[in-house]
């Protein structure tokens, strides 16, 4: 399929050839990533024949506190009844925009399939689920916008055609904590699909599909908000289908990339600014036009004295149909954080065919039953 980079950090049970690069085809056993005195993580036995969290889907509050990565603390509604959302109007009784502006902990669900046109960004507030399966819900005219708040699972929605200025499908920021985007379709906004600012923080984003878009995930407001140094964000499982850049954008954050697929961007797929750290993990990477999958930007920090890139760290990734890294070769003043530093385990497999398919057919809004609620009556 293409060339890979090395992985040192894990192996593989039963591997006939520990020098070997990762075959190109069949679905081996993922990893299972964790710390042990710098030795090598162990592997969960068994093939991997779906994504990740095929457990979530036995009940309807399974989906709280598991997360993988940065994002794994976040519980949304949990310990909350149960909101109907009646109708497909912006706003007033059964609306989303009523349920997710309420103060107590909420696990919405939806009784209607349909479209829901927002006429202004839908504020959430925090120890909120909101859960689309069951349903087809679609969100556009603006998007949601998580400000100030925690605790916060959106699960199985679409977003597409936000329209205006700072129109993003989801804003995260101001000093947002403990969230997960998980199972979301997102295209075609004006401005951002989501964008991670000011100082918010501890976010996974999960088996997402993005298409149809130019500047696709933002990680850190601008160089004068060092603040954002605090970020921490995990991105794993999703497809990046043809968006033109940002995938993502860091600056000041800690990203932990692993087994998304990349193809076919515009400008490039992976971007390290002002003191970022990305650690890019058996990703798939296809060029089209543009070869280079890895860029680096140079920005001051208001309170350095002289400007600075980010760092990439490349373990395991398969770059194919010609797709160059484009690392940097020099990096003395620069490191990178590994996630063994902040979250124990992580499910991770080699970078194959099989990984590539399963991720272009079972990511983003799926026709998925609303499972049976078996903790809290409402």
């Amino acid at each position: 399929m293409g060339n890979s980079h090395p992985l040192h950090h894990l192996h593989r049970k039963n591997r006939n050839d520990s020098n070997s690069n990762f075959p190109h085809k069949g679905a081996p056993s993922p990893f299972k990533c964790g710390p042990s005195h710098h030795h090598p993580a162990q592997l969960q036995s068994g093939s991997m024949s779906s994504l990740p969290y095929a457990h979530v889907d036995c009940s309807l509050r399974a989906l709280a506190g598991q997360a993988e990565g940065f994002g794994r603390f976040a519980v949304g509604g949990l310990h909350g009844p149960r909101y109907h959302v009646t109708t497909l109007a912006d706003d007033g009784p059964g609306s989303l925009r009523d349920g997710c502006c309420r103060k107590e902990p909420l696990w919405i669900v939806f009784e209607v399939s349909g479209t829901i046109h927002l006429s202004s960004f839908l504020s959430v507030s925090s120890y909120k689920t909101i859960d689309g399966r069951g349903q087809r819900v679609k969100l556009t005219g603006k998007g949601l916008r998580l400000k100030e708040c925690e605790h916060v699972i959106i699960c199985n929605l679409e977003f597409e055609g936000g329209k205006g200025p700072d129109a993003d499908a989801i804003q995260i920021k101001p000093n947002a904590k403990h969230i997960w985007v998980d199972r979301c379709s997102l295209r075609d906004y004006d401005d951002g699909l989501i964008d991670i600012t000011r100082g918010s923080t501890d976010i996974t984003v999960s088996r997402c599909h993005f298409s149809q878009h130019d500047k696709t995930i933002l990680i850190g407001a601008d160089p004068s908000h060092s603040g954002d140094r605090c970020i921490r964000v995990t991105i794993h499982h999703c497809f990046f289908d043809g968006t033109r850049q940002r995938h993502p954008r860091v600056r000041y954050a800690k990203v932990h990339l692993y087994n998304n697929y990349t193809r076919n961007w515009g400008i490039y797929a992976v971007c390290a600014s002002v003191e970022s750290q990305i650690y890019s993990q058996c990703n798939i990477y296809e060029a089209g036009q543009k070869k280079v999958a890895f860029k680096y930007l140079t920005e001051k920090a208001p309170d350095k004295n002289k400007a600075m890139t980010g760092c990439i760290r490349s373990e395991g990734d398969l770059f194919i149909a010609g797709t160059q890294a484009g690392l940097m070769t020099d990096a003395k003043e620069l490191s990178t954080f590994h996630p063994s530093e902040y979250y124990p385990t992580w499910t991770v497999e080699p970078p194959t065919d099989t990984l590539k398919q399963v991720i272009q057919h079972s990511t983003g809004w799926q026709i998925v039953q609303r499972p049976a609620d078996q903790a809290v009556a409402s």
